[in-house]
């Protein structure tokens, strides 16, 4: 029997980018209801999209639970420069999830985590058992690939990938996956909101890592660094751990649902029938 390949969907990425793809343009794809429906729709086809150029044999969708995390507990401008959803997404979180449902992917998301560290948690349960495949735009996720975990960041319309492997990772970057936190400690990350240490930029961080292997590393080594990075360094203090803290991805989330739960083959027949009612027609084209 052929081992399962593993869909594993960032579905807060997809909504997000399928809404700024139309929003930006005044589309929002308004049903009978007066609901927008440009995020939601274009995730679902997005997914489908998908599912008919990689082949799995298996798809879960993973979400964000609200804002809070355990991150904002470690640093209080983790995210905090982040703008509030436009008012035409918020009511689609929600239908997104439940589509996802009728169309028979598994949903997962735990409060208090973010959907990546989910997706960690994902390809650590069932590692051994599979393939993976991870579609996102979120470069963080990098830290993630293994010889079993490919990873493919949106790029261009619902087919076009930015497609990443182990072997393409070690070779850009001249260090292994589980060292990229410690890069993105030095370096920071604006988007995400915090500083790593002020100064020092993707080069210089990457170089870093590659030179002394971990962030303990450089501390160890300080000495050896010419005195202007040890002088930034030492200026960072507490926040280099705390960003180094804030850029692991963690892989604890409990996944209590089976392996078998994710298999999916195709949408059930109710799907079609709750896009009709819905006034999902991009989607249900899709099904037909």
């Amino acid at each position: 029997m052929q081992s399962p390949h593993i869909l594993v969907i960032d579905g807060m990425a997809l909504l997000f980018r399928s809404f700024f793809a139309t929003a930006m343009s005044g589309q929002f794809f308004v049903n009978e209801q007066g609901l927008p429906t440009n995020a939601v729709q274009g995730f679902a086809r997005h997914v489908l999209t998908a599912r008919d150029i990689f082949g799995p044999s298996h798809v879960v969708v993973t979400w964000d639970k609200g804002m809070h995390t355990f991150r904002n507990e470690l640093f209080d401008g983790y995210k905090i420069n982040r703008p509030a959803p436009p008012q035409e997404m918020i009511p689609q979180f929600d239908m997104a999830q439940e589509l996802s449902k009728q169309l028979g992917w598994a949903n997962l998301g735990v409060v208090g985590m973010e959907a990546d560290d989910t997706i960690a948690s994902v390809t650590k349960k069932w590692q051994g058992e599979g393939n993976f495949t991870i579609i996102s735009g979120d470069k963080d996720l990098l830290q993630l690939l293994r010889p079993d975990v490919s990873i493919e960041f949106t790029k261009k319309g619902f087919s076009i990938y930015d497609s990443y492997h182990l072997e393409r990772f070690r070779e850009e970057y001249g260090i292994e996956p589980h060292q990229f936190p410690d890069v993105k400690a030095f370096m920071g990350d604006s988007s995400d909101g915090y500083p790593g240490v002020k100064g020092i930029g993707p080069k210089t961080a990457l170089q870093l890592i590659q030179n002394y292997g971990s962030v303990d590393g450089v501390l160890a080594a300080k000495e050896e660094l010419k005195p202007g990075q040890r002088k930034k360094i030492e200026e960072a203090g507490e926040l280099l751990a705390i960003s180094k803290q804030l850029a692991v991805i963690r892989d604890d989330v409990p996944i209590e649902i089976s392996l078998d739960q994710l298999y999916w083959e195709n949408a059930p027949h109710t799907a079609k029938e709750f896009c009709q009612q819905n006034g999902y027609k991009q989607v249900l084209r899709q099904l037909l």
